[in-house]
């Protein structure tokens, strides 16, 4: 009896083990989050038991989280900051690091709102993605500050701080503030707001999405195939599908 049962624990053991082995864990920028659904989707009806578990953030909140411990096998952040950041605090394998795609800082809004960042004095209030944590509140201050109108804004309190890049859209799209600074790949989502302009590429950094295993995802051989898996053609398709650009 005692054998038996020392079977049937070895046996539970070991499942729990194949299931543990068959996850990989992603911290991905908010504003991939229908892209990399898709993609954990597809991948997962081709290997059958292997779970993705994403976390969808602002990207500097997640590789704080990272940093601090969370359990993560990749991560793909809005910016090179924040995988720069992990590299530094040994978290993030330096030699693994790639650009998935790019995309396009847009500012939208009600239709003859504004049609250049030279307007945005005019308006009453612009939603705009925290720069502290998420790069495209970064993205949007470099522009502002290289038109000359984000110090005005800031001091006359128009400035509308959100959490990430959706609900920056959701902002606007519900009419809460007058625009908001988004990528082009959300802005497609929209109801009610419509894209008024597109921010020119010199006035801030390239938006690029760099993406990189963690120390415990090179340990990993599912995490390792599915970083494969995310430069394959059959994940670029996905990507340009929801209107990012390949590089």
């Amino acid at each position: 009896m005692l054998r038996k049962v020392g079977f049937l624990l070895l046996f539970s053991l070991c499942a729990a083990s194949a299931a543990v082995a068959g996850e990989i864990r992603l911290s991905v920028a908010a504003s991939l989050t229908d892209a990399v659904t898709e993609i954990c989707a597809d991948y997962a009806r081709a290997h059958p038991g292997t779970t993705c578990l994403p976390n969808f953030g602002a990207s500097g909140t997640l590789a704080k989280q990272i940093a601090a411990g969370a359990p993560t096998d990749i991560f793909i952040s809005a910016n090179p900051t924040w995988v720069d950041f992990l590299v530094g605090e040994k978290r993030v394998a330096a030699d693994t690091v790639g650009i998935l795609a790019a995309n396009t800082l847009v500012f939208v809004g009600p239709k003859g709102r504004a049609s250049a960042l030279a307007d945005l004095p005019k308006l009453k209030r612009i939603a705009i993605a925290s720069p502290r944590s998420v790069p495209a509140g970064q993205y949007a201050e470099e522009a502002m500050k290289k038109a000359g109108v984000y110090d005005m804004l800031a001091a006359a309190g128009k400035l509308v701080m959100a959490q990430d890049v959706r609900q920056a859209l959701v902002y606007a799209d519900r009419g809460e503030t007058d625009g908001a600074f988004v990528y082009k790949t959300d802005a497609l989502l929209a109801r009610e707001a419509v894209i008024l302009f597109e921010v020119p590429k010199d006035f801030h950094s390239p938006v690029t999405y760099p993406m990189a295993l963690t120390d415990s995802g090179r340990a990993n051989p599912e995490a390792q195939a599915f970083f494969r898996y995310l430069s394959s053609a059959e994940a670029g398709k996905v990507l340009t599908k929801f209107g990012f650009v390949l590089e």
